[in-house]
């Protein structure tokens, strides 16, 4: 799943970062306001993650209040050093879902963003399947039909995102955008090759295939 990290500190940024990455999220970073509104006003992004004191003219909370005037719907998970009760509230009044007062647990992190992709608008289980297929993302395990599959973190999470959009048809550029960071030297014919792998190790072995090519759209997972 892609994420926006909106954040200032360089050190922070760069932690959260990587700490995301070993959880197999894709991660943009931007360190002040103007890109910050930018990026999640024109990248799709499954989450934002939004610090509330910013450089220049524009902190989290008017972010999050643009953001949602323009109809940008992506969750919003917003950090500060700002504990005060009404500062939370300003912020969740902008338009930000969740609140993280810094300095904040990274597990806690983690735990908050994947609550916010268990939202209804984008799944409500916490086990991901279709037909014998499971994934549970929180314990990056994927099983099917009783047996374990192994997976590279790419794999898992272009499977992940997949299966969170099963039976619809996703085009190469959409899957690029939510599995890949701007940082990713990703080639024309990147997502056919781990189409291919994913193919291998959760098709190949069974009798139903799952993963479909929808000639000149996409792919789809689906029964």
């Amino acid at each position: 799943m892609r994420v926006l990290i909106v954040e200032d500190e360089p050190k922070i940024a760069a932690a959260v970062k990587k700490g995301l990455e070993q959880e197999r999220f894709s991660v943009d970073v931007v360190h002040d306001g103007e890109s910050g509104l930018s990026y999640g006003a024109s990248d799709d992004y499954d989450v934002i993650v939004l610090d509330r004191m910013l450089p220049g003219g524009m902190d989290g909370a008017d972010i999050a209040a643009k953001l949602r005037e323009d109809g940008i719907k992506t969750p919003i998970l917003m950090l500060t050093a700002k504990d005060q009760v009404p500062q939370r509230v300003e912020g969740l009044n902008a338009g930000a879902d969740d609140y993280l007062i810094k300095p904040f647990s990274f597990d806690e992190l983690v735990a908050r963003l994947r609550a916010l992709l268990r939202r209804p608008s984008k799944t409500d289980a916490p086990i991901l399947k279709v037909a014998d297929l499971e994934m549970d993302a929180a314990t990056a395990s994927v099983v099917r039909a009783g047996q374990d599959i192994q997976l590279t973190a790419r794999e898992f999470a272009l499977l992940e995102y997949l299966l969170r959009n099963a039976g619809q048809v996703l085009s190469k550029d959409k899957l690029i955008q939510h599995v890949w960071s701007d940082e990713d030297d990703v080639l024309p014919n990147t997502v056919e090759v781990y189409m291919g792998y994913l193919r291998t190790k959760i098709d190949r072995p069974f009798d139903q295939p799952l993963l479909h090519t929808v000639r000149g759209f996409g792919y789809k997972v689906a029964a």
